[in-house]
């Protein structure tokens, strides 16, 4: 398989959720309006806390400066596995725990931190610019490592950032800034650090022809900024209520959404894609404090237990906390499965 290097720079911020207004215009021009913008990678999501912001260096300028405003200091680049040639955002979707075993477990394993964000159409694996080279080298005997540069994928050895950097010792990845002295082994048993909890909302993850979205555009508007989205007391408990979120990418000219049930509803017949089986997806949320951007393996301690069960998931990273999304089919196992691997925190 192929593992390709997109060329976009990207930001990821926060936006607080009584800052939104603020920010309306710059994101309506960058959903919306993408042909007066140079922004090719643009991605919004919503949830109780705030709005996360994934967005390349040219869709960050129509983004004022505010104190709503908190931007990670890394600069990202996102990674997309493709099975065989061709576009890599218009390849088959391979989900997140697909590549659990190939990708996300080995950066953890070389204590890398990651941000995914699945869509629709594929999986982005996001990686501080600065881990690059150790990246390439770490996945270099899986994959054949592609870089995208102009608009034309390139061998990435052709650029010379995967050589001279020596394999680090295997074992745990280090969680806040502690070392596990723990010998390594071949299968790393990575316990599950963070509380998990489960809403009671019903998700659809799906797209539409960027044709049809001016005739949904005011729709789109109102459930991005207008509709009531502010946090009900106790609604984000545990395994107890709906919680509020929303995802929204343009990456590329193609279009993912993920909403629950209750919001597809309001769109016009025959303009969503749905799968034949018209799949739901429950979610499980990771995080009981804000997780950061420095603890390496959460993705993994997530991802690893579905793939070796061969369960589906997309995966959102917000700036806060993360998300997995599973067949609702799945759910009692998928918890069940997760809360075996829960760590006591003794």
């Amino acid at each position: 398989m192929e593992l390709h290097i997109l060329e976009h720079s990207l930001k990821v911020a926060s936006i607080a959720k009584e800052g939104i207004q603020i920010c309306t215009h710059g994101l309506i021009k960058l959903a919306f309006l993408p042909s007066k913008t140079r922004c090719k990678f643009f991605s919004l999501t919503e949830t109780p806390e705030d709005y996360t912001i994934i967005v390349d260096e040219e869709g960050f300028k129509e983004l004022p400066e505010s104190e709503h405003l908190s931007v990670a200091e890394a600069t990202w680049l996102a990674l997309n596995v493709v099975s065989g040639g061709g576009s890599s955002s218009s390849s088959q979707p391979i989900g997140v725990t697909k590549i659990a075993k190939s990708v996300i477990a080995p950066l953890a394993d070389h204590n890398i931190s990651v941000f995914m964000l699945s869509t629709y159409q594929t999986d982005f694996i996001l990686v501080r610019e600065r881990d690059l080279p150790m990246v390439m080298h770490t996945l270099s005997s899986e994959f054949t490592l592609l870089r995208v540069v102009n608009g034309e994928t390139v061998a990435a050895n052709s650029l010379g950032v995967s050589n001279g950097f020596v394999k680090p010792k295997m074992g745990r990845p280090v969680l806040h800034g502690t070392e596990n002295s723990q010998p390594a082994t071949e299968q790393i048993q990575r316990p599950i650090i963070h509380p998990l909890s489960s809403p009671s909302n019903m998700f659809c993850v799906t797209s539409l022809n960027p044709d049809t979205l001016p005739t949904v555009a005011t729709l789109l508007m109102d459930v991005m900024f207008y509709s009531s989205g502010v946090k009900e007391p106790g609604t984000a408990t545990e395994d107890s209520g709906h919680i509020r979120f929303f995802s929204f990418s343009l990456i590329e000219g193609y279009i993912s959404l993920v909403m629950d049930e209750q919001t597809t509803r309001r769109f016009p017949n025959n303009v969503l894609f749905t799968s034949a089986s018209g799949e739901l997806w429950k979610m499980v949320r990771i995080g009981g404090q804000p997780l950061g951007f420095d603890e390496c393996g959460i993705v993994a301690q997530i991802s690893e237990p579905l793939a070796t069960a061969d369960i589906p998931a997309y995966y959102i990273s917000t700036f806060k906390f993360d998300h997995a999304l599973v067949p609702e089919e799945n759910i009692q196992s998928v918890i069940g499965a997760l809360r075996t691997n829960e760590s006591t925190g003794k």
